[in-house]
């Protein structure tokens, strides 16, 4: 059984790890809910099923109490026959984040942007001036915003 992590600072989001892999996602969402509203207000549930994220969730409650309640109150208890395992979150939740209004949008990169081995398809001089009219369009739509 896992203990909490006494580098991490308690907060409204709260890490869980050890979860079933073979449980479908709505699923495992749906049951998560059920199992932390007990000890308080979910705000949001984010498990995801990615290879390197199997097993794992996120959840974020309203505030620190509830948080910690059900840290203490589920740590180790088996969930679809597996122990769970639960920390704080090293990072606050996007959803807190946008509730408090620390939320800020990180930028998107381009596909492709950065990569050094593809392989050029038009002349130089082309990417220059597509380049050029790239960056305008970038800054009208900074400004507009």
């Amino acid at each position: 059984m896992a203990s909490t992590n006494p580098t991490i600072d308690p907060n409204q989001t709260i890490y869980v790890r050890n979860l079933n892999e073979k449980i479908k996602k709505p699923e495992l969402k749906r049951s998560l809910y059920c199992l932390f509203s007990a000890y308080g207000k979910v705000i949001s549930i984010v498990a995801l099923k990615t290879k390197s994220e199997r097993g794992q969730a996120f959840i974020a409650f309203s505030d620190i109490v509830s948080a910690t309640t059900a840290l203490r109150g589920l740590q180790g208890f088996s969930f679809y026959g597996k122990s769970m395992e639960i920390q704080y979150a090293k990072t606050k939740s996007h959803a807190i984040a946008k509730l408090d209004g620390t939320y800020k949008v990180t930028p998107l990169k381009k596909p492709g942007a950065g990569s050094q081995d593809q392989k050029p398809s038009t002349t130089p001089a082309k990417r220059e001036r597509d380049m050029d009219t790239d960056t305008d369009s970038d800054s009208d739509s900074a400004m507009s915003e």
